[in-house]
């Protein structure tokens, strides 16, 4: 059956069906069940189903690619330790993986990692070595260190024994699914899973398509297919931190470019989405990669009308930082369309507050901030949630046909993050005088994070306005306003780039503008 795609004339695509399929990955992995998705499956009228690599012993896919690395490296001889680089899923396959093969492991990770991971590794007997504060500055070291002391590195993803691994995915969907797979939906970060699950699939059942699902803020494979090369992306965002790869691997799109369907992009409120959705199917909390995929799956089908279909999805992890459920929760009701953030002015007189209540009605408010202003016009932000996705629209409508001028803020990040914790706050008129510049700040999130981060702010400016919240995040993010005339506005930015740390100008963001200028 290999030759009938195209792509399988090639000895190289040959030589990984063989890896695949003589892998050692069940020395420790499981064969993950497949979960029929039942109220998805009716909502989207389609047959949905999650491959279930939440349930491995380390509760992600991770064990297969690192376990086969590792059991190769020990047939042929390997007697030193290995080495990793990771800020979670990795980490716990290679730790677990040495573990049962009676090698020693060190895996260094960013400082930043969240302290649930780390202690992971250590149970699985790793030997966690803390550096640098982001997952780059972890890898340059422990290549270093693999150099300098003879250790094997055991790559995340662009490795062929690692792709291998992770093809028994594919090997097991077929013979768990045998009537059968029109598409399949697969995370995709380095591509390791995407190219080892993919190119067994495209072998044994070329028809199948199968689709790569990135965030919209680390979509390096699109990156790569839209050039037609590999290309690296100046940065990356961290919410699934599972996925946060500024490159796609060299081996690994050496395989995908050749037979991959599409890939799909999705948003941080599309994944938190996909989280619930999970949770609803199979009473389990996926991390933000693990339900990826699902996201791709909901937005792939529901944009095009695929009806009728045997779709699967892998849920490719389940490591969540306990954190972040608070901030998952606030964004599901976004991503599924089903919440509006609205600002809106009414008159500043008596009667003007409650009369606009009235004209909200029974609709479910999920946050409401107002506060009178020494002037004819106060700002109004209010959530509103409902139970399907035209709820938004004929709110404004009406609204609209009320005499108001609602302004949608569901799309709007300092709304989200900052705003809608502050709103009520306006800057004093000496300051509006004198002139006032916003800023948002991200620095990386550990112990003493924000006093650095404050130390480093020193006092040359006046802060005239913070805001910080911990998100259970890798990386912390402030709101900061500063006291500033315009002439000292390139001052201001040469101070702010001395810190160190990412920053925006969100001095024309409409949502700071309505309720803090």
């Amino acid at each position: 059956m290999v030759g009938e795609a195209k792509y399988m004339k090639s000895n190289k695509y040959i030589k990984y069906i063989d890896l695949i399929e003589t892998s050692n990955v069940y020395d420790v992995a499981q064969v993950t069940p497949v979960t029929k998705a039942n109220t998805l499956s009716k909502h989207l009228k389609n047959e949905i189903f999650l491959k279930r690599e939440d349930l491995q012993p380390v509760f992600s896919f991770k064990i297969r690619g690192a376990y086969n690395k590792l059991a190769n490296l020990k047939r042929n001889g390997q007697v030193k330790p290995v080495i990793a680089a990771s800020a979670g899923n990795h980490a716990q396959g290679v730790a677990f993986g040495a573990r049962s093969l009676k090698l020693n492991a060190f895996i260094v990770m960013p400082v930043t990692t969240p302290a649930i991971k780390v202690n992971s590794v250590k149970n699985y007997g790793g030997k966690v070595i803390l550096k640098g504060d982001t997952f780059d500055e972890a890898y340059d070291y422990a290549l270093k260190l693999a150099k300098k002391e003879g250790y094997a590195f055991i790559h995340p993803y662009d490795d062929k024994d690692v792709i291998a691994g992770q093809g028994t995915i594919g090997k097991e969907l077929l013979e768990q699914i045998d009537q059968g797979i029109d598409a399949i939906f697969i995370p995709v970060g380095g591509g390791g899973l995407l190219a080892g699950v993919g190119t067994y699939i495209k072998a044994l059942s070329p028809k199948t398509k199968v689709i790569g699902v990135e965030p919209e803020d680390a979509a390096c494979l699109k990156l790569a297919i839209d050039n037609k090369k590999r290309l690296s992306l100046k940065e990356v965002g961290l919410f699934a931190d599972g996925v946060a790869v500024k490159q796609i691997g060299e081996k690994t799109f050496s395989l995908i470019k050749e037979w991959v369907d599409d890939v799909v992009t999705v948003t941080v409120d599309e994944m938190c989405a996909a989280v619930q959705d999970t949770f609803q199917e199979t009473r389990t909390m996926a991390e933000p990669a693990g339900a990826l995929a699902l996201a791709g799956l909901k937005k792939y089908v529901q944009s095009r009308g695929i009806k009728n279909k045997r779709i699967v999805a892998i849920n490719s992890g389940a490591n969540l930082n306990f954190d972040r459920l608070g901030h998952i929760v606030e964004r599901v009701q976004l991503g599924e369309s089903k919440e509006a953030l609205l600002s809106v002015k009414i008159p500043e007189e008596k009667g003007s507050f409650r009369k606009f209540c009235n004209f909200l009605g029974k609709r479910s408010i999920s946050e409401f901030n107002y506060r009178a202003e020494e002037s004819d016009e106060a700002t109004i932000f209010v959530a509103c949630r409902f139970n399907n996705k035209t709820g938004k629209s004929k709110l404004i409508k009406h609204l609209r046909s009320k005499g108001f001028s609602p302004r949608d803020l569901s799309d709007n990040e300092v709304a989200k993050l900052h705003i809608k914790h502050m709103v009520g706050g306006r800057a004093p008129k000496t300051i509006s005088a004198r002139g006032e510049y916003i800023f948002r700040v991200q620095f990386p999130e550990r112990p003493g994070a924000l006093v650095d981060f404050l130390d480093k702010l020193s006092d040359k400016f006046n802060i005239t306005l913070f805001h910080y919240r911990n998100q259970g995040a890798a990386y912390g993010r402030v709101l900061v306003g500063f006291e500033s005339k315009q002439e000292n506005y390139p001052k201001l930015l040469k101070y702010l780039a001395g810190t160190g740390f990412r920053f925006w100008d969100e001095t024309q963001n409409s949502a700071y503008k309505s309720f803090l200028k």
